[in-house]
């Protein structure tokens, strides 16, 4: 659906030059919902927002649906952008325009007429939970309401794919929810590719099935969520993975045991539900003790982190390490005795 080639970007300012993205390439399939994931001045804004050309690469392709939109005019782009809705972090909502009036805009522009802009609009209020709020002014909503106009008006002109700028992060925990939860509704019954950017671990774990995480320009990890979050390549993801998974080694308490070993054990799906401890336990004779431990949901699958003490024999517990691995298990030694 969606292919990036050597994309590139490039600011220049008197005798200063800046790269924004740096030698991207990524796919995203068609009714995926991709994240990507970076801090501040990392380059996701940036790199979303050539999608749709807001931003012009400097150079590198685009290809979305079969069409390389970095070689289109304004005419073919402005046709283009019927096919790629956005939503922003402030709603850009017209603040001198009804609620209805703002869902109509884009359809105005289009060219459509009032019977037919009523009828598209009036299904948008309904689909958002909005319908009592028709004649309402931005300034009379809530920001949780302000986004779900904001993605009624992008879905306005039925686009194929929708582009999501830091879509939640002006809104509380309990509104975040909400809002993505609306949007993994739209994408199931519209089919949507959603293609999202945040600095949330929260949101790309609630909604995305992949995730690219973004650094000085760069992409420097790409996997599915489920692989990031169990088994994280980078520093980088392994601290956005800290803030909503905080226990550390500073944070754990456990006896000093001579010998043992303080270990991390990340696990998915099925593996989450089956009995690991009492398996080392019967299997090689090490004592365990459970120091810390919990199950989350990712999208349709379970991951399993558990912070356990091993003691015993050295070659039986080399031996339940060994087995863990070989049980697709991923582990961290986090202090050794």
């Amino acid at each position: 659906m969606i292919t990036i080639k050597d994309l590139n970007k490039v600011y220049k300012s008197n005798n200063t030059t800046l790269e924004a993205l740096k030698n991207i390439n990524l796919e995203i399939s068609k009714g995926e919902i991709f994240g990507v994931i970076g801090l501040s001045g990392a380059g996701k804004s940036t790199l979303i927002r050539t999608l749709n050309r807001l931003e012009e690469p400097t150079s590198g392709s685009i290809i979305i649906d079969g069409i390389d939109i970095t070689e289109l005019n304004k005419s073919q782009l402005r046709n283009l952008r019927k096919e790629v809705g956005m939503i922003f972090q402030h709603f850009n909502l017209l603040s001198s325009r009804t609620v209805f009036d703002n869902i109509a805009f884009p359809l105005e522009i289009l060219g459509l007429n009032k019977k037919a802009i009523k009828e598209r609009v009036v299904e948008l209020l309904s689909l958002v939970g909005l319908s009592d709020k028709s004649s309402s002014y931005p300034s009379q909503l809530s920001g949780g309401q302000k986004q779900r106009v904001a993605i009624a008006r992008a879905l306005a002109s039925n686009p194929k794919v929708l582009l999501c700028d830091e879509a939640t992060s002006a809104l509380d925990p309990q509104t975040t929810k909400s809002i993505l939860n609306l949007l993994k509704e739209i994408q199931d019954k519209f089919k949507l590719t959603i293609v999202l950017i945040t600095h949330q671990m929260e949101v790309i774990r609630e909604i995305c099935n992949r995730v690219a995480i973004i650094e000085n320009g760069k992409i420097i990890e790409l996997d599915t969520v489920e692989e990031v979050f169990s088994r994280p390549k980078t520093a980088t993801a392994k601290a956005f993975i800290s803030h909503i998974e905080p226990s550390s080694k500073s944070e754990l308490v456990f006896p000093e045991i001579p010998g043992s070993k303080v270990v991390k054990l990340s696990y998915l799906g099925e593996s989450a539900k089956e009995p690991i401890l009492s398996n080392l336990i019967r299997n090689f004779e090490v004592d365990i003790n459970i120091i810390d431990g919990d199950i989350n949901e990712l999208m349709s699958t379970c991951i399993g982190n558990l912070t356990i003490q091993i003691t015993g024999d050295d070659n039986k517990v080399h031996e339940a390490l060994s087995w863990l691995e070989s049980h697709d298990i991923s582990l961290e030694v986090i202090w050794n005795g």
